[in-house]
């Protein structure tokens, strides 16, 4: 059962475009149809296209009696906010669902928040996710906490801060060069983000300050600091500086694996939000983020945690060669989940653990991804459109070669004009390539370079 509702800040969420369609990055799971004994129940907050159910049921040998088994309910709610919130108060959905799950399946949310838990309990499920009483864990503050005991490098700062008084006396106490940030808790892609330039005698509110989300104010941003928490770090200055991180999954039997590293696309006002990702991360510092994420785990899996994560990292250049400092832990889906999801369920590659690499038999796989293709000349196309747009270009997924690329976020195609896609390669160069192609076929600008 597939939850994929955006259980998260709603002020933030609304800043991004054809942000609803974001439910759909979870339809790359329905490649776990190829197994014929299992159903999928997917649930959203607007009927999915049927042509972006084809076309994801077309990688599989059986579309026929894949579409069979698969299950889609929506409650046809687009602009009510989160889906699942909605899903709990509609009882006749509630009734539906529990009616198609019976009593042998299991819940995979995009995030855990109360309303996952209520639905769960409602349809007697087990979630596979983190429980919400050890959220906190994959707050900023609670990432510091998690880093600490794990005894991996971090910036210098401070957590659990609920007042901007307190993040000035902690701002006095941070010796740091030039510039800080502030990061809200319950922060995503880089949108709960405050930096500032220290200026000695001068208040944060009176120093020069970059809000990563358009329209922030300390006013605004203050308020929030008030209800949600915040920490406080030193601006990592150091160039050339590089944003990896790595993928991760805990078993309810609580073992744990590091199942990939990526090389982060970040872009915005403070380069700090989230555009895209390569994998694998670049090898000079691929190790040092895979043993980091990988003592983060174990600390996790011991606390109790279940699910897919991801952790967020900074590599620089030292003395001794590369380090890696952990930046925070999203438990929860994140942007390199589906990209990931849909290299491994199209090519059947696994990851090998000592290299750090997907390998299909005697042959590594790249990718690169991006959520942020955006052009006018795509509004007013549908889905189906594209998809043969970039098929016909020869750029659709290649079973015989298993390269290629896989769309997704098509439903935000008509209205917005934006779509994202993963391209699959044989090497990274192929990957790009192949990125860069696509790019040029749909008449977008390059959001990874």
């Amino acid at each position: 059962m597939i939850v994929p509702s955006l259980s998260l800040p709603q002020d933030e969420l609304r800043r991004i475009t054809g942000v609803t369609c974001y439910e759909e990055r979870l339809l790359f799971l329905l490649l776990t149809l190829r197994r014929p004994g299992i159903e999928v129940i997917y649930l959203s907050s607007r009927p999915v296209d049927e042509e972006i159910i084809e076309y994801y049921l077309g990688f599989l040998d059986d579309p026929v009696g894949a579409r069979a088994r698969l299950h889609l309910i929506s409650t046809d709610e687009p602009d009510t906010q989160p889906l699942t919130r909605t899903i709990v108060r509609r009882r006749d959905l509630v009734g539906r669902i529990r009616e198609l799950a019976g009593s042998d399946a299991w819940l995979v949310p995009f995030v855990v928040s109360e309303h996952e838990e209520r639905l769960a309990a409602m349809l007697a499920v087990p979630i596979y996710g983190p429980a919400l009483n050890l959220a906190h864990l994959g707050s900023k503050s609670g990432s510091r906490e998690v880093g600490e005991e794990a005894g991996v490098p971090m910036p210098r700062g401070t957590g659990d801060l609920y007042s901007l008084p307190a993040t000035e006396q902690a701002a006095g106490l941070l010796k740091v060069r030039d510039r800080l940030i502030v990061k809200l808790n319950d922060g995503y892609s880089g949108l709960g983000n405050a930096v500032v330039r220290k200026i000695p005698g001068l208040p944060l509110t009176d120093s020069p300050t970059s809000f990563s989300a358009d329209e922030e104010t300390w006013e605004t941003f203050g308020q929030k600091i008030s209800e949600r928490g915040a920490v406080i770090e030193e601006f990592i200055e150091d160039r050339p500086l590089y944003s990896p991180s790595a993928l991760a999954m805990i078993t309810p039997g609580g073992h744990f694996d590091v199942i990939a590293t990526h090389d982060q696309v970040l872009g915005g006002a403070n380069a700090d939000v989230f555009k895209g990702c390569t994998f694998p991360a670049r090898k000079r510092y691929r190790h040092q983020v895979g043993e980091s994420a990988r003592r983060i785990a174990g600390v996790l899996a011991e606390r109790g945690v279940v699910g897919l994560f991801g952790m967020d990292f900074f590599a620089l250049k030292t003395d001794g060669g590369y380090g890696a400092l952990l930046c925070e832990i999203n438990l929860r889906i994140g942007g390199t989940t589906h990209p990931y999801g849909a290299t491994v369920l199209t090519t059947g590659a696994t990851y090998d653990p000592a290299t750090g690499t997907l390998m299909d038999g005697p042959r590594p796989k790249y990718y690169t991804a991006t959520d942020n293709c955006a052009s006018p000349h795509l509004l007013g196309r549908t889905a189906g459109e594209i998809i043969r747009l970039v098929e016909g270009a020869g750029l659709g997924f290649d079973a015989a070669t298993r390269t290629g690329n896989v769309l997704h976020m098509l439903g935000a195609v008509p209205e917005h004009g934006k779509l994202g896609f993963t391209s699959i390669g044989d090497s990274r160069e192929h990957a790009n390539e192949l990125h860069r192609a696509t790019l040029t076929a749909l008449g977008a600008e390059p959001a990874i370079r």
